[in-house]
């Protein structure tokens, strides 16, 4: 059967400025997008510069919705695009924005994009949560794209890709929510703390950052997450009598 893929969220992560906030949601509009997340923006929400700056996309910014963490945020997605021009020393697929706007349309879940702040870009646990990089192919000479024209590329080729169809294969319960892969990465973590893994010290920050990266890279979808848990639960509970696993 036939299905429109699901409008993707757009996740301004600890944006600056008032003014750049309401120069993304101009973009978003623009193109049909109005669900705008916020992580923790540096002056506060609602800032009263980024209306004029909106340009009359005021309903995005009435939409607006405000989180403390990037797990926060895109709990309800089933996808996640990091957008960087810079290697974080982590193993991701690599995507243009009309490679991403592609592959969104043929996912039966909600996609979503995350942009960093204006001064320094997303940091590298930020990029872990997603599932692939966003990149867009700039002058490597000169990589100096605003927040506002990164939100309006990615905008557009959605926009551009609208007439494609996507085919659903019966029976298929769709990707895995963010939410769902986040029980999934505290199960594991919990396990193998129990189990004494993180025994150097200066080492944890970097084994949970590579756990992350390791289990949010496949496109799992629900079931494959909850066998996995299962899995989980049996090689640490199987010996210990029946427990109910965790949700």
């Amino acid at each position: 059967m036939t299905a429109a893929a699901p409008q993707p969220v757009v996740v301004l992560v600890r944006p600056q400025l008032g003014e750049n906030i309401g120069k993304a949601a101009r973009a978003m509009l623009n193109f049909g997008l109005e669900d705008m997340r916020l992580v923790s923006p540096r002056d506060g929400w609602p800032n009263p510069d980024a209306g004029p700056a909106a340009s009359g996309a005021d309903v995005v910014l009435a939409r607006a919705q405000l989180f403390d963490s990037v797990a926060d945020a895109i709990a309800d997605c089933h996808y996640v695009y990091a957008t960087t021009v810079r290697k974080r020393g982590l193993t991701k697929p690599v995507v243009t924005p009309e490679v991403a706007a592609r592959e969104m349309r043929a996912r039966p879940g909600r996609s979503a994009w995350l942009f960093g702040p204006e001064r320094s870009g997303l940091e590298t646990d930020d990029v872990a949560c997603a599932q692939a990089i966003l990149t867009v192919p700039v002058n490597p000479q000169f990589g100096s794209l605003n927040l506002a024209q990164a939100v309006i590329l990615a905008a557009y080729e959605w926009s551009k890709s609208a007439d494609r169809t996507v085919s659903i294969i019966d029976n298929y319960e769709g990707p895995a929510s963010q939410a769902s892969l986040e029980g999934l990465i505290d199960q594991v973590d919990g396990a193998l703390d129990a189990a004494g893994y993180y025994h150097v010290p200066s080492r944890v920050a970097s084994s949970k950052r590579t756990l992350r990266n390791l289990l949010t890279r496949p496109a799992w979808s629900e079931k494959e997450v909850r066998t996995l848990r299962g899995i989980v639960h049996a090689l640490v509970e199987g010996r210990r009598g029946s427990r109910p696993m965790p949700e």
